[in-house]
């Protein structure tokens, strides 16, 4: 990043239901938005958690022997990385030129038994940047959902400007987000679902808002935060004539869209609960003046009394080591043969 010439481009925060547990349909879904986003200048497009092919939300409203069959089918409709979808999602940021965060359920190559809450940032050439993995998944998608490791955990040069991204509940840990700014972070993608099946006492707009301002504020960067809505297909599939469950899938106030400053305060008015794109412009060279009064990762912390280390080691679920060729003993009078060198370890 060119530091005399900070970017200034157009974001777009995507709000909008997957085509569910169908991940081609979802890709052409998304491949189309992206299409219309770009139209509209916007030069960053981000698009919801998990928006292919969608969220458990069985997890939430069935008991795990209910929920087992809806985790098959899943599993089956996840994506691989690398894979079909993923290149259909890399071919539209290159075809646009614009940079892409969208979150994927993606299958482990190792476990039927395993999926990921995974966003994938793809660069304005197509270029997979980063493929983050949920560290933790939140409360019932324990049930789902294995969580990352910390190599993931990375801001990305972009063309516009330093970027760095988290799932939903990850925007609430403050040592993630700090680990993100403390690399540069300078523009945060931030990515939930509609949370309509909450505690009653919990607004799930609210707290997008709240989460997304707080790290704005603290950090003084921008913020795109992108949320799904639950579709009429969606109560359908999950609800079926359970007139309760219905109710509950229609509960208002469940997902926020938008673009936040580095004063914490929307850029321009966030979009509640229905399905659209908000654009906002974002200018990096705003974060300059707010962080003379306070700067975390700098002059407004004492590292002489806080210290952040983060383990970021790829933690493979098996690490094969070779053992060294031993050579046999050497014959009397002839020379010894020497021993081959140590295999390096593979990682699988």
């Amino acid at each position: 990043m060119d530091r005399d010439h900070l970017p200034r481009f157009t974001a777009a925060a995507v709000q909008a239901a997957p085509v569910y547990l169908d991940p081609g349909a979802t890709v052409d879904k998304a491949v189309a938005l992206i299409a219309e986003a770009a139209a509209n200048g916007a030069e960053l497009i981000v698009f919801p958690e998990v928006f292919v092919p969608g969220y458990p939300y069985w997890n939430w409203t069935m008991n795990p022997i209910q929920g087992s069959p809806w985790f098959e089918r899943l599993q089956r409709a996840s994506v691989d990385i690398p894979g079909p979808h993923v290149d259909r999602l890399r071919a539209a940021a290159r075809r646009h030129g614009v940079v892409l965060v969208v979150g994927v359920n993606e299958r482990a190559a190792h476990s039927l038994g395993v999926l990921y809450n995974t966003l994938l940032t793809i660069g304005p050439d197509g270029e997979l940047l980063g493929v983050h993995r949920k560290l933790v998944p939140t409360w019932a998608e324990k049930l789902t959902w294995t969580g990352g490791d910390g190599s993931s955990l990375k801001v990305h040069d972009t063309p516009i400007g330093p970027l760095g991204a988290l799932a939903c509940g990850e925007n609430t840990n403050t040592l993630a987000r700090f680990a993100l700014l403390a690399q540069g972070e300078l523009v945060h993608a931030s990515c939930y679902i509609a949370l309509p099946v909450a505690p009653a006492d919990y607004d799930m707009a609210d707290a997008i808002a709240v989460r997304t301002a707080a790290h704005s504020f603290e950090g003084k960067v921008f913020s795109v935060v992108a949320c799904s809505t639950v579709s009429p297909e969606i109560v359908d599939v999950l609800a079926g004539d359970d007139a309760e469950l219905r109710e509950l899938f229609g509960r208002p106030r469940s997902a926020l869209s938008g673009i936040f400053g580095p004063d914490g305060r929307p850029v321009t008015e966030p979009l509640v609960d229905e399905e659209g794109i908000v654009y906002g412009e974002i200018d990096l060279a705003r974060c300059i003046q707010p962080k003379q009064m306070h700067d975390i990762v700098g002059h407004y912390n004492r590292f002489d009394v806080f210290r952040l280390e983060v383990d970021n080691r790829p933690r493979p679920p098996v690490t094969f080591t070779v053992s060294p060729v031993v050579p046999p003993p050497a014959t009397p009078g002839t020379p010894a043969t020497p021993a081959a060198p140590a295999a390096p370890e593979e990682d699988v």
